[in-house]
């Protein structure tokens, strides 16, 4: 009976000796585990009249989400994401399409984008001289 008391004593010391410093350090300073393998692509965007962000009041605001599946307010979110990865998320990339004839009507319209592109920061803004042109650039990302 002395002999297993012994064994158990010294069972109870071994563990506490190899497993309390696991314990503790887990205890102490817990591993942070990434919140998503991909790079956050979270955007907001916003559409006014105006030669600029600082004289438009905006007019609507939608987000757009493209880091693991298209989501957001955006009514096109995954068309707008699929052209904004053709991209590279350079907004100056997209183009206006050449099958759309727009009137010469000054009635500025600006756009604003603020959020993360593949974990950068974006703040982008642009002014098109009006409605029709702002259309014509992109086929879905301007479209809200």
């Amino acid at each position: 009976m002395r002999n297993t008391a012994r064994w158990a004593a010294t069972l109870a010391l071994t563990a506490t000796a190899v497993c309390g410093p696991l314990t503790g350090a887990a205890l102490a300073a817990p591993a942070a585990a990434p919140a998503s393998l991909y790079a956050p692509s979270s955007l907001v965007m916003t559409v006014g009249h105006g030669e600029s962000s600082a004289l438009a009041t905006p007019e609507r605001a939608v987000t757009l989400d493209c880091a693991t599946r298209p989501s957001g307010t955006h009514p096109a979110a995954a068309d707008a994401c699929a052209e904004l990865r053709g991209v590279n998320g350079d907004f100056d990339a997209l183009k206006a399409r050449d099958d759309v004839r727009c009137t010469k009507l000054f009635d500025p319209v600006v756009i604003t984008v603020q959020g993360v592109w593949q974990g950068q920061r974006v703040a982008y803004e642009r002014t098109f001289s009006n409605a029709c042109v702002k259309d014509s650039y992109g086929t879905s990302v301007y479209a809200f």
